[in-house]
C-alpha cells in the first residue's frame, strides 16, 4: 500500500504546485513576449524557449493531478505511477535546471541593461524583463519542489 506523501502525485498540494508552475511559466513567457525586442538577446530567447517547454509539461501534469484529486482516483498500477514519476523526474529535472539557467541569465542580462542605461533598455521594457525573470525563478522553485515530492513517492512503489 502506498503512503500518502504530501505534495506527491494526486494530492491537493501537488495540484497547487502544478498550477503554480503553469501560472508562473505562462506569466514569464507572456511578459517576455510582450515586446519583440527580446530576440536581440540570446538569454531572453533562451528563456522563451525553455518556458515554452515548461508550460505544456506543467499543464499536462496539472491535468493528471486535477483528475486524481477531483475524481478521487489515483492510478494504482505501479507501472503507470512509475512512468509518471520517472518521466516527471527526468523531464522536470532537466527542465528545472534549464529554467534556472534561463532565469539566471535573463536576470543578469537585464541587470546589465539597467546599469548601462536608457539607450539599450527603457524602464518599462526592463521592468518587464525583470518581472519575467522573477516569474521564471518562481516556476523553477515550484518545479523543483514537485519533482522532489514525487521522488519521495518512488520507494513506495
Amino acid at each position: 500500500m502506498m503512503e500518502q506523501v504530501p505534495g506527491a502525485l494526486g494530492t491537493n498540494a501537488s495540484l497547487a504546485l502544478r498550477l503554480g508552475q503553469t501560472i508562473f511559466s505562462s506569466a514569464s513567457l507572456l511578459f517576455m513576449c510582450l515586446d519583440v525586442e527580446f530576440y536581440n538577446y540570446t538569454s531572453f530567447s533562451y528563456l522563451v524557449t525553455v518556458m515554452a517547454l515548461v508550460t505544456p509539461w506543467s499543464v499536462s501534469l496539472a491535468l493528471i493531478d486535477a483528475y486524481s484529486v477531483f475524481i478521487k482516483c489515483l492510478p494504482r498500477q505501479p507501472r503507470v505511477l512509475l512512468i509518471v514519476i520517472v518521466g516527471d523526474w527526468v523531464y522536470s529535472k532537466a527542465l528545472s535546471f534549464l529554467s534556472l539557467a534561463a532565469a539566471c541569465s535573463t536576470a543578469s542580462v537585464t541587470s546589465l541593461l539597467v546599469n548601462v542605461g536608457t539607450p539599450y533598455c527603457w524602464s518599462k521594457l526592463c521592468s518587464r524583463y525583470q518581472f519575467s525573470a522573477a516569474m521564471a525563478f518562481l516556476s523553477w522553485f515550484l518545479s523543483f519542489a514537485s519533482t522532489l515530492f514525487n521522488l519521495w513517492l518512488l520507494p513506495s512503489l
